[in-house]
């Protein structure tokens, strides 16, 4: 493995509340994949961890309440054909869905007003294109 996954700032997932399980992978890959556990599904106890601020856990369980299962959020991979890149793949993934759920809600949108001469220049410009298709009308052509 390589090292602590950060989520955010200086909050990591802690290694001991990881929780790895290894099976076969299915699709392509010869003899060999018949008997490696390669596919890997890391399990985190979001409910019950200590590791995040009490607010990010807060807002973890809301936005992820749909992909928790007892309050645990789990990950698999399985693109890789060797079992540590596949580690690599879901720790990465875990972290990034983490730090992604934990993230502050965006600042609201404060209304801004159009510049009254922005607005006068479109009023200008829709009376004379009114003015150019009230010419095209055959009134006086004969």
């Amino acid at each position: 493995m390589s090292g602590p996954y950060v989520i955010r700032g200086s909050v990591s997932l802690p290694e001991a509340e990881l929780m790895w399980r290894f099976s076969r992978s299915g699709g392509p890959g010869g003899q060999h994949v018949n008997t490696s556990d390669s596919q890997v599904e890391l399990r985190f106890d979001l409910a019950n961890t200590e590791a995040l601020p009490p607010v990010w856990k807060e807002r973890a369980l809301a936005k992820l309440e749909g992909r928790l299962v007892d309050g645990v959020v789990s990950v698999r991979s399985s693109e890789h054909r060797s079992q540590w890149r596949n580690r690599e793949t879901a720790a990465v993934r875990l972290a990034s869905l983490l730090a992604e759920a934990t993230a502050p809600p965006p600042r609201p949108r404060r209304p801004t007003r159009i510049p009254r001469g922005i607005n006068e220049r479109r009023l200008r410009e829709k009376k004379a294109r009114s003015e150019t298709k009230r010419g095209r009308t055959g009134r006086d052509w004969g």
